[in-house]
C-alpha cells in the first residue's frame, strides 16, 4: 500500500518536473534564445542545475534510506563512494588550468574562476569517459578469458 502512494508521488512529480521542462524550452524558443541579453537560456540553465540538484539529493536521500532501513553496515560504502567523487573532483580540479579562452569574441570576458570550474568539469568529463571506455574494455577481455576455459 505504502509503495503503490510513493510510486503514484514519483509519478505526479515526475510529470510535473517535465511540464516545467517542456514549458520552459518552449518559452525559450518562442522569445528566441538571443533576444533580451540570453535571458531565456540563463532560465534553461538554471532550470537544469535545479533539475541536476533535485536528481542528486533524491539519489543520495533515497540511497541512504534505503540502505539504512535494509543493511546499516553497508552506509560504509556510500561514504566512500562520495569520497571518491570529491577526490576525483579535487583531481579535475587540480588539473584545470583556468586559461582564457582563446579567440573569444563576446563582451564580458569570463572571470579567472569560471575558466577554472569550466576546464574542471572539461576534465571530469574527460576523466569519467576514459573510466567508462576502460572499464568496457576490461570487461570485455575478462569475460573473454572466462569464457575460454
Amino acid at each position: 500500500m505504502e509503495k503503490q502512494k510513493y510510486a503514484k508521488i514519483c509519478k505526479i512529480l515526475l510529470w510535473v518536473l517535465i511540464a516545467i521542462s517542456v514549458a520552459v524550452l518552449i518559452w525559450g524558443s518562442l522569445t528566441g534564445f538571443e533576444a533580451n541579453d540570453g535571458a531565456a537560456t540563463d532560465v534553461l540553465f538554471y532550470w537544469a542545475y535545479a533539475v541536476l540538484a533535485i536528481a542528486l539529493i533524491a539519489v543520495i536521500c533515497v540511497g541512504l534510506v534505503v540502505r539504512a532501513k535494509t543493511d546499516v553496515k553497508s552506509l560504509a560504502s556510500i561514504g566512500i563512494i562520495l569520497v571518491g567523487a570529491c577526490v576525483l573532483f579535487g583531481v579535475a580540479y587540480l588539473l584545470a588550468s583556468g586559461a582564457p579562452a582563446i579567440g573569444y569574441s563576446g563582451a564580458v570576458p569570463p572571470t579567472a574562476s569560471e575558466l577554472k570550474m569550466t576546464d574542471t568539469i572539461l576534465n571530469l568529463a574527460y576523466i569519467v569517459g576514459a573510466c567508462a571506455i576502460l572499464s568496457i574494455i576490461a570487461a570485455e577481455v575478462v569475460m573473454a578469458i572466462r569464457n575460454k576455459k
